[in-house]
């Protein structure tokens, strides 16, 4: 290996760990917003005690209509708790291959 080869490694290592590390600067360390993480928790405690309610709700007194409704609102129910969670998650493979990957392009 030579010591220009070696060094472009050193960068592209420098490179990535420079946006591995998390920072925070001190001024967001006094601040607590209401975050989305309990924002999102909140809503999907809420929907679970909903989905709960209907469960346990005695359908066979209901009408075609009353029961159409319960169906939509499931439906829409479902598709907020499938949205509140917009994550990207990279296994330890992933990351090996895009880091053989950069090494080959350079």
């Amino acid at each position: 290996m030579t010591v220009n080869k070696l060094f472009k490694v050193f960068f592209v290592f420098l490179f990535l760990i420079a946006f591995v590390i998390p920072v925070k600067s001190f001024a967001a360390i006094n601040i607590k917003p209401l975050s989305d993480s309990t924002a999102n928790a909140r809503m999907l405690s809420d929907i679970v005690n909903r989905v709960t309610e209907i469960q346990r709700m005695d359908k066979a007194n209901l009408t075609i209509n009353e029961k159409r409704q319960l169906k939509k609102e499931l439906k829409e129910m479902k598709q907020k708790a499938e949205g509140l969670d917009k994550r990207i998650y990279l296994s330890v493979g992933a990351i090996i291959l895009i880091i053989l990957l950069v090494l080959l392009i350079l």
